[in-house]
């Protein structure tokens, strides 16, 4: 099956996590990184979950699923290791029309969820339809040995650039901003030094003609 990725706005909204193990913990981490408003449904939480819900990340209700608690859900994860108890999730998710995984069996879901390397707002999603969850995940270690952490720094930087050009009325062709973003600018993020890293990806951006536009 050939899956359509989409990026989905989950800032503030409800999604409920039916299960208290490690495959919950780990979609309850993503989720929260998201935006979302987690609730999650289990009589027992692992360590993780646990100190999630001390802190107050999650709402939590310690007992098992009963019809009813996707009331209000815009998302849902069915996570428990009882078939039965995550068909029922699907089921109910469906008759209320919220978004529903199923993690031991995808195809009774509305999605799936994608293996994903991050680097703040950077995010690069991994699928294999579901049919090598190992090979996604293998994929998924080797992009996070090749991207290094400042991209996430480069990011930030670029978007702050962007902004100024298109306020300056500078335009910069797409193959400019691929380019720009050179071994130095790379090292001076690396190194902590923002700006230098900055005033030099700005240079390599704009033409000497242009850059009185921005002075």
């Amino acid at each position: 099956m050939t899956h359509f990725a989409v990026g989905l706005d989950l800032r503030d909204r409800r999604c409920v996590v039916v299960g208290g193990g490690s495959v919950a913990e780990r979609r309850t981490g993503g989720l929260l990184a998201s935006g979302a408003r987690v609730t999650v449904v289990a009589p027992t939480l692992v360590p993780g979950l646990e100190a999630r819900a001390a802190a107050g990340e999650i709402a939590v209700r310690r007992r098992p699923y009963v019809e009813g608690d996707l009331a209000g859900a815009f998302l849902a994860i069915a996570a428990t290791d009882a078939p039965e108890v995550n068909a029922a999730v699907a089921a109910e998710a469906r008759a209320r029309g919220v978004l529903v995984n199923v993690a031991d069996d995808p195809a009774r879901g509305d999605f799936i969820v994608l293996a994903t390397v991050r680097r703040g707002d950077l995010q690069i999603a991994i699928s294999t339809g579901g049919r090598s969850p190992a090979l996604a995940r293998r994929v998924r270690e080797d992009l996070e040995r090749l991207l290094p952490p400042e991209y996430d720094q480069l990011l930030a930087v670029q978007a702050e650039l962007r902004t100024e050009l298109q306020q300056a009325g500078v335009t910069v062709a797409p193959e400019q901003w691929q380019a720009a973003p050179d071994a130095e600018v790379l090292a001076l993020l690396r190194a902590g030094d923002r700006a230098a890293a900055r005033a030099r990806l700005r240079a390599r951006l704009i033409s000497p003609e242009a850059r009185s536009l921005c002075s």
